[in-house]
This record gives C-alpha cells, structure tokens and sequence, in this order.
C-alpha cells in the first residue's frame, strides 16, 4: 500500500546552477553532492538534483510548494529581483505565482491547501465538477 510521496528528483543541466537557485533562492537544504548530482530538503521533502538532458514539461505540469500568506510578498518581490521567469499567471483560488527554475522546469509557490481549493470549487466551480 502507497504511504505517501517518497521523493522528487527532476534533471538539471548544471548542478552549480540549480544548487544556488534551490539552496538560496527557494530556501532548501543541501546535504550531499556528488559529481552528477545533489540530495536536497524541504522540510519533509526529499529534492534530488540529477545531472542528465533535461527536458522541461511543455504542457501544464509543474511542482507546487506551500507557502505561508504573509510571506508570500516578500518572497515573490525576491525571486522577481533575482530576475527569474514567470510562466504562467495565477486563475485559480489563493495567491500563487508560476515561474521557472534555471532549466525551465515549471514551478509554482501556492497559499493554500486541497481544502481551501475545495471550498472555493463550493461557489465557483469547474466545468464538468463531479465531486467524488
């Protein structure tokens, strides 16, 4: 039986690159770094940086991390002035602003939870809802 997420790993095309932006602009943690890669945390979450082609998603998928409201200004105004790219804007319940890492892959950091997005689907909801 599936316990939960493990970890995510995504490809990099220069750990130096991706080390600073993961490390000191989004605040995570480094551990370990080897020659192709680097072991990474976010609180609980296990981030692997693995040197290979990378092939960032074209489509809409993008990771999502959790941050509080009242830190979501200072944040965002941090990553703007460090001139990193947004993608996509925000239509969806709660702050959230989409942006891209070194190699394109999309993120997004998000105020909120599942249960404030269901809420809000309560008086505003997608075509087609169906809730299960």
């Amino acid at each position: 039986m599936l316990k939960g997420l493990n970890h995510i790993t995504i490809a990099v095309s220069d750990l130096e690159t991706s080390l600073r932006f993961y490390t000191q602009l989004l605040g995570m943690q480094a551990h370990v770094r080897w020659d192709k890669g680097a072991y990474l945390s976010l609180n609980d979450l296990w981030f692997c940086l693995s040197c290979d082609q990378v092939s960032p998603a074209q489509d809409y998928s993008h990771l999502a991390f959790d941050i509080a409201e009242q830190d979501f200004p200072a944040f965002t105004a941090k990553l703007r002035q460090a001139g990193v790219k947004e993608w996509k804007q925000n239509k969806s319940e709660g702050q959230s602003w989409y942006f891209l890492d070194p190699d394109g892959h999309q993120l997004e950091i998000h105020c909120g939870d599942l249960q404030s997005r269901l809420d809000s689907l309560k008086t505003t909801p997608y075509s087609g809802l169906m809730w299960l």
